[in-house]
């Protein structure tokens, strides 16, 4: 029995879970039966390692955490199937949610336009600033970009390719292998529109241009919720302390009936304009990049050496001393490195994006790119020289580095900046401002000893008595 005991925790220290942070993963279906409905999409996530507990919104001896430690790592949360339902569990509460949040859980929640959204949720998502249409039955239309399959009257079956990034610097974990003609089917979606003021938050996937919010209970469309790319099919938050929540308006995206379907677009081909040709959804991939992203499979960072020290070489030149003095030349190091699909890889920014170091006191002194001066296996070591400033004080080397879908990176090393010691200073003949003043007191120097060797060895001429005499009378 011992043996045996020994071969499983030994196999269990073997398996790694694909998630930096880490492999319990609760699914909260209200009915196990649907769970054959994502068989393909479960199964893909236990080919990457997460344990996965299934378990009904309504169980009341659910708990996301116990003596304030979480009891799972991932949430995934599924549309519940109850109509009318006000709350999403007695203890799935909106706090408990934050508080989970808040202990470094990751949350995944996916919607559906034909199962009204829990309360529990709707305040959730208004705590993270996404707002949902007040008409909880509303579904986003495309007449221009849907299923001619599946939705040839009712256009809510959307299909657009994978995004692009949202701006030039920063990176793309969702275009895939970047080929380009690939769908993206999203069938019944909620619409989502996003607070301007929040810096957390990240539109994923919006809609075409040409989509707009309807409710099918009114006949006629008015009072829109909104229209076009102000609607988010996917959005991601990160949390300050990288803890992720990302919200998706269609469940069907992950249903197996849509993974890998043949799809067509009316009176335009995928590929040439002119005629109708069917294409193969990419749901399978995409949502395999969206949990990845939302379980810390990609995008998450990691510092690893971090190092200061005189610029100039010597025998004393010691790592990461306390104490600096008033313009010193000084050299920083960090090693970065990033977490994708189960290994670490060197970090690298993207095209137009750079790592910055600050040197502040109460603000920064200095602003400085760091550039990449070394790579190994595994990681980046980006590097920078630049002088302290003509000022002592308590100073911080500081790496604040915060860019949508990576990590937070926030590493602070604190220094103290003295003045010159009383024989550090620099000697007169040094400064070319004294030379007048040397001057002065040399040209002093050796007219006084001119003087005194007149003074001492210029002989006095002798007078006769009779000449004394006559000076007398």
């Amino acid at each position: 029995m011992n043996w045996l005991l020994i071969y499983f925790l030994g196999l269990g220290c073997v398996i790694e879970a694909a998630s930096l942070g880490g492999n319990r993963l609760l699914l909260l279906l209200e009915e196990s039966t649907e769970k054959s409905k994502y068989s393909n999409y479960i199964t893909d996530l236990e080919d990457r390692g997460y344990q996965i507990s299934i378990d009904s919104p309504k169980n009341e001896k659910l708990s996301l955490s116990k003596l304030d430690e979480r009891t799972y790592d991932h949430l995934l949360i599924l549309p519940c199937k109850s109509k009318g339902l006000s709350r999403l569990g007695p203890n799935l509460t909106p706090a408990i949610l934050l508080d989970f949040l808040n202990q470094g859980g990751n949350i995944f929640i996916a919607l559906s336009a034909t199962r009204p959204t829990p309360t529990s949720l709707v305040s959730l998502l208004l705590e993270l600033d996404i707002h949902l249409p007040t008409d909880r039955s509303s579904v986003i239309i495309d007449h221009f970009n849907y299923d001619t399959h599946s939705s040839a009257e009712m256009h809510d079956v959307l299909l657009v390719p994978r995004p692009d990034a949202i701006r030039p610097d920063v990176k793309n974990y969702f275009r895939g292998s970047g080929i380009g003609g690939e769908v993206i089917a999203v069938p019944r979606a909620v619409g989502q529109t996003l607070g301007n003021l929040s810096p957390l938050l990240t539109p994923i996937l919006r809609a075409p241009r040409t989509a707009y919010t309807h409710s099918p209970k009114d006949e006629a469309v008015r009072d829109i919720f909104a229209v076009g790319p102000q609607l988010s099919l996917v959005t991601a938050f990160q949390a300050r302390n990288s803890a992720r929540c990302t919200v998706i308006g269609s469940s069907e995206m992950l249903e197996d009936a849509w993974f890998d379907r043949k799809v067509a677009r009316p009176n335009q081909s995928l590929g040439a304009e002119g005629s109708v040709s069917e294409a193969l959804t990419i749901n399978r991939d995409f949502a395999k990049e969206i949990t990845g992203w939302t379980f810390k499979e990609i995008g998450a960072l990691q510092v690893g050496t971090v190092e200061h020290h005189l610029k100039e070489e010597s025998s004393n030149n010691g790592t990461n001393p306390k104490a600096y003095r008033v313009k010193n030349d000084v050299t920083y190091k960090i090693e970065l490195s990033e977490y994708s699909w189960g290994e670490w890889i060197p970090f690298v920014p993207a095209r137009g994006d750079v790592v910055q170091l600050e040197f502040s006191m109460l603000s920064p002194f200095h602003r400085l790119p760091l550039r990449a001066v070394s790579t190994t296996k595994n990681s980046t070591i980006f590097s920078t020289s630049f002088r302290l400033p003509d000022q002592h004080g308590i100073f911080n080397f500081m790496v604040n580095f915060k860019r949508p879908f990576l990590t937070n990176v926030e590493e602070k090393n604190t220094v103290t900046v003295r003045h010159f010691a009383h024989d550090e200073w620099p000697r007169s003949w040094v400064i070319t401002g004294a030379w007048p003043w040397i001057a002065g007191i040399g040209a002093t120097i050796i007219g006084w000893l001119v003087f005194v060797a007149l003074w001492l060895w210029s002989k006095p001429v002798l007078l006769e008595p009779k000449e004394i005499l006559k000076k007398k009378q």
